[in-house]
């Protein structure tokens, strides 16, 4: 199967299926040195894993990481680093019924137009499973950037009509629906025991702000930093649309409305800076050193109990009602993986972009 991959130096492959024995991941081209361990990787798991509250899967995954190489005393040897979280809690027989329909809003008709064949427990590679790889090996990214002073946050900002109008970091881990403002949390749950009353679930969107992010990192052409942002985000499979800055809203605008005015950096700085931020921190493909601003807007959970109409795969109408443990929202999940997408992106611009003057080469290798 291609397109398992992504990244050109700091490259990522995940593999497993959710009702395999393991899911995992392999990062390779991480630079030697960096401090790693199962405990700096886990924290961004259990963010991830399912069981969280009453709005998530209750399929019960520890999702415990195992380094499997790449680390040595406690530090990165620059070789693959090999990441294993096992599968423990699979009841497969719960898809027993799903074995020769097609799901409506899920891969299952693409896959098997695709391969003749499809792993009907639970998606198989298509399953949001897949994503505790990219999490897992997204730490690792996070981990990196930090070293640099690269910090992330990603939260919920919306959750079916609910949005939040304020921003209070504090509350982000202090509510299960990650959700940066307490009042919003709160409509917010209301909004999904409604839906579950329905048997229905919900969307949502997901923000990841990135600060101190220098200038210079990304390409003007195929490779831009917004673009290489897109196809990462857009590849988790329930995303279906990425905003950077000002996002759709840039239509609406008049370019005086919508250009960011450069400004001196000030007494202490050199640097230049931008008196606001439409752009989300990206011009012309390439980072401008201010925060970087993404959007991703998350569909409803398609598994859901209420009755559907599909066809099997011999095309005879089929009414279909879906039981087994399934989120009624995804989106407070899905937060920390667009962290993951959005750190491996910027990890390996960064580190392409070491070779694009001739005075960074000279700086490591002339003697």
């Amino acid at each position: 199967m291609a397109g398992s991959s992504i990244g050109t130096i700091f490259r990522v492959t995940t593999w497993g299926e959710s009702h395999g024995k393991a899911v995992g991941a392999v990062v390779d081209g991480c630079p030697a040195g960096l401090s790693l361990s199962e405990k700096r990787i886990q924290p961004f798991l259990d963010r991830r894993k399912p069981g969280q509250s009453r709005y998530t899967t209750q399929r019960s995954e520890a999702d415990r990481v195992e380094i499997l190489s790449g680390v040595f005393e406690g530090k990165t040897t620059g070789t693959p680093i090999s990441l294993l979280i096992r599968n423990n809690d699979q009841h497969s027989a719960d898809y027993g019924n799903l074995a020769d329909v097609y799901r409506p809003g899920h891969a299952d008709f693409g896959f098997d137009a695709k391969y003749g064949f499809r792993d009907y427990r639970g998606g198989g590679r298509s399953s949001g499973r897949e994503t505790t790889g990219r999490v897992a090996a997204g730490a690792i990214a996070v981990l990196l950037l930090e070293e640099l002073g690269i910090r992330l946050t990603a939260y919920t900002r919306s959750i079916g009509p609910v949005k939040i109008s304020s921003f209070d970091e504090s509350q982000i881990m202090k509510n299960r629906l990650y959700m940066p403002d307490a009042e919003a949390a709160e409509k917010a749950s209301l909004w999904l025991e409604q839906c579950m009353k329905e048997q229905n679930s919900s969307g949502g969107t997901v923000e990841c702000l990135v600060t101190g992010m220098p200038a210079g990192a990304g390409e003007p052409v195929f490779d831009k930093l917004d673009a290489c942002l897109a196809k990462a985000i857009m590849s988790i499979g329930a995303v279906k649309a990425v905003e950077i800055g000002d996002g759709i809203a840039v239509a609406e605008a008049t370019g005086a409305e919508n250009n960011d005015p450069f400004l001196p950096g000030g007494r202490d700085s050199a640097a230049v800076r931008k008196a606001s931020n439409h752009a989300g921190g990206i011009l012309g493909g390439i980072s401008d050193g201010s925060t970087i601003r993404i959007r991703a807007s998350v569909k409803p959970t398609p598994s859901i109990s209420r009755v559907q109409k599909t066809v099997s795969r011999t095309g005879e109408a089929v009414d279909l009602s879906i039981h087994g443990r399934h989120d009624p929202v995804i989106v407070p999940r899905a937060a920390v993986v667009v962290e993951a997408m959005t750190a491996l992106t910027l990890a390996d611009a960064l580190l392409c972009g070491m070779s694009a003057r001739l005075d960074n080469v000279k700086a490591v290798w002339k003697r």
